[in-house]
């Protein structure tokens, strides 16, 4: 355990830094995804090819997870036999379950509307870890924190960003299911991380999970032509992301406790908000819906994770 009171990565300021270019990054896929259907003429209906298109992208996220692993920790990060099973409990929560509800909802619905619903992975967590594998205590500050959370949530689907009744299953419902998704896998590589290394886990997870989702896609007729390179550029950067802003997390998260890392969780869907306005002209986030939706849901994320981080700073 790293406790050096002068490691530079222990410091609030930088722990904001490198939270908030993961956020930014994180954030950035929503639109970048959306933006690859279009260049890669993939439509909402062609779930098949959108599982190559995210097995592509993670297959190739694993391996560059790997190879600045290995480089940071200097040996190759190979797992070991009891890795192997952790690994595809992980990447069956975490990408394969996660993603395959993430690209589907996203190629129905708004990047603003999937940047806010996403964020409800932080609660679904919680419950989760609470409720379920009891790791940790339901207190009234994470329940408040839930509610206060999931009412935005709930706001910006039955006020809509247009205004009127905004159900939509196959997008919203898509990527809701996958924050439950992602609220086991969080809860497994906390469990698992405790005895091997988070970037290991991270890649090797990210590597067997998008061969598994290129391979089903394929079978299921899906195809991907990346013959331009402004589509083999958002392939290459998605996979980017993906390798980087995990594997920073995971530094952080080795050099800090969990609730100094995760109370920076509510820029996530700020970041996600802004760049899917920018980037795809989106104007629901700056709708009095869309506004108080997104206030919400930071909101609860904030009030959770703050109240994780009194907890540890009380102990030691």
């Amino acid at each position: 355990m790293i406790n050096s009171q002068n490691d530079p990565l222990t410091k609030t300021g930088v722990v904001l830094i490198v939270a908030l270019i993961c956020c930014i990054l994180w954030g950035s896929a929503f639109p970048a995804v959306k933006t690859g259907y279009e260049l890669l003429d993939i439509i909402p209906e062609d779930w098949a090819s959108q599982m190559v298109f995210a097995g592509v992208r993670f297959f190739i996220a694993g391996w560059m997870a790997l190879m600045v692993g290995s480089i940071a920790e200097k040996k190759l990060l190979i797992p070991s036999k009891s890795a192997v099973p952790k690994i595809a409990v992980i990447s069956t929560f975490q990408t394969i379950l996660q993603y395959f509800f993430y690209y589907i909802g996203l190629a129905h619905t708004t990047g603003v509307k999937a940047s806010i619903i996403v964020a409800a992975n932080v609660f679904t967590a919680i419950l989760i870890s609470s409720l379920m594998f009891h790791m940790e205590t339901l207190t009234m500050k994470k329940i408040i924190g839930c509610i206060i959370g999931f009412s935005g949530i709930i706001l910006i689907n039955f006020a809509g960003l247009q205004g009127g009744l905004q159900l939509n299953f196959l997008g919203d419902g898509f990527i809701f299911f996958c924050t439950i998704a992602s609220g086991f896998s969080s809860v497994f590589m906390k469990r698992y991380s405790a005895n091997e290394s988070p970037i290991l886990l991270s890649g090797w997870q990210f590597v067997f999970g998008g061969a598994v989702m290129w391979i089903v896609g394929i079978i299921a007729g899906g195809s991907v032509s990346i013959g331009t390179n402004a589509g083999r550029a958002i392939l290459i950067y998605l996979s980017f992301v993906s390798a980087a802003a995990y594997s920073l997390w995971a530094v952080l998260l080795r050099h800090n406790p969990v609730s100094k890392v995760t109370v920076f969780g509510f820029l996530n869907p700020l970041c996600g908000v802004i760049l899917s306005s920018i980037i795809l002209h989106e104007t629901g986030a700056f709708s009095l819906a869309g506004g108080i939706s997104l206030l919400l849901v930071c909101a609860g994320i904030f009030i959770v994770n703050y109240e994780k981080r009194n907890k540890v700073i009380d102990k030691s």
